[in-house]
This record gives structure tokens, C-alpha cells and sequence, in this order.
């Protein structure tokens, strides 16, 4: 199991903003239960926003973008709390005195939280682009809602954020994304970070339909 990270008891204000699973465009106050140099316990939370989701935050004038962990269920302490993640586990949002877990419990982590959705095997064409790159076009060995693993011989580096364009059937989605592990002579797995509702559809379908071709359903592995 990863290292737990150094957690803080600190009430700190901060706005959180996004859509929540309604589709209503929120922008609200709360306030941390708990800060990480990676992510936060908030609490004061009173939109139905579902885990997995992405949100902003702005600490101050820091702002950075999470991943929702988890969410309180009504009738528990919890209610009202949410735990989430930043998507870019290199950089701290907080002004406090903060460890960083090391490079490799960091990334198990990551690993670990990029595997929630049942993951289908497939052969997608996938464009990669990263800041500054040439665009490297490469296949989607598996896929999922929440990422996938695409094939490379010289992976990117774990952390990497990159813009994916990939190709299903006659659609094409793209997403923002980030490379959360890597196999040399394998791919890089990318947990994808940002995509429109739109394009979540469309790939929603996508896997649909590869559930309902003979032998894929036998094909899922673990989850992402």
C-alpha cells in the first residue's frame, strides 16, 4: 500500500467551482477539514457532485484543478464532506509546511486512482500531444471512462500532461489527460483529466458497444 500522506487539521476558506452531476455551473464557498500536500477533506459541500469528477479550486490566488475521491453520504458525519485530489500531484495549492510523498508511492497512487472504471480492451488510433512535442500517433491497447493505456516503446514521463485525440469508429473525442505510470517497451497508462460532456457520451457509448460484442465482455480487466 502507498504511504499515507501528511495531513494538516487547518480551516482554510476556498471556492470550489465546476458542474455538478445535475449540469448546473456551480461557484461556492466552503472550507478544508484537512489539507495534503496533494489533495484536501472539505467540508460545507452541498452540491451533488459524484466521484470521479473534475472541479476547480481557488486557495487565495492559487487555483488548481481536482479530482473528486470521494463524497459523504446523507445521514452519516460525513455528510456535507468531500475528499479530493489534485491532478497534478506535483504541485502543492496550499501556503503551508507540507511532505510530498515520494516518486514511486505517488505514483502507485495514481496508478491505483486511475483504475476505477472497468477497462475493455481495444485498438483506438490516438493522437498525443504534449507542450512543445511533435504529436506522436500511437494505438489504445484498452479504454475506459477514465483513461487508457496506449502503446509506446519509449513511454512519457510519469506526470506528463498531455491532450489525447482518439478515434472511435466514425467520432473522435478528445481529452486532457495525465500520465500516470509507464512500462518501457509497453505504453504509458493516462488517466484522463478533462473531457466535455459531450465527448464523456460518446465514449460512454463507444464501451457500450464493445460490451455487447461477443468475447469483449470476457475481455474486461480490473478497472481504470
Amino acid at each position: 500500500m502507498p504511504s499515507r500522506e501528511q495531513r494538516k487539521q487547518v480551516a482554510l476558506t476556498v471556492r470550489i467551482f465546476g458542474t455538478d452531476a445535475n449540469g448546473h455551473v456551480f461557484s461556492d464557498s466552503v472550507s478544508t477539514v484537512n489539507v495534503s500536500f496533494e489533495g484536501a477533506m472539505l467540508s460545507g459541500v452541498h452540491r451533488l457532485i459524484k466521484p470521479g469528477e473534475m472541479i476547480g479550486l481557488t486557495y487565495g490566488k492559487n487555483k488548481a484543478r481536482f479530482r473528486v475521491r470521494w463524497v459523504g453520504q446523507a445521514g452519516t458525519p460525513n455528510q456535507g464532506r468531500m475528499g479530493i485530489q489534485n491532478v497534478m500531484p506535483s504541485s502543492c495549492i496550499w501556503d503551508l509546511p507540507l511532505e510530498p510523498r515520494s516518486a514511486e508511492s505517488a505514483e502507485k497512487s495514481n496508478y491505483a486512482i486511475a483504475r476505477r472504471h472497468a477497462r475493455l480492451k481495444c485498438s483506438n488510433s490516438v493522437q498525443l500531444n504534449a507542450n512543445g512535442q511533435p504529436p506522436v500517433w500511437t494505438r489504445a491497447g484498452d479504454l475506459s471512462e477514465g483513461g487508457c493505456f496506449v502503446e509506446m516503446m519509449i513511454p512519457v514521463k510519469t506526470g506528463t500532461r498531455l491532450k489525447i485525440s482518439l478515434w472511435l469508429k466514425d467520432d473522435k473525442v478528445v481529452a486532457e489527460g495525465i500520465v500516470v505510470h509507464g512500462r518501457p517497451a509497453y505504453g504509458v497508462g493516462i488517466e484522463f483529466t478533462e473531457m466535455s460532456q459531450r465527448d464523456k457520451e460518446r465514449l460512454r457509448e463507444f464501451l457500450k458497444s464493445l460490451v455487447r460484442i461477443p468475447g469483449h465482455a470476457a475481455r474486461m480487466s480490473g478497472s481504470m
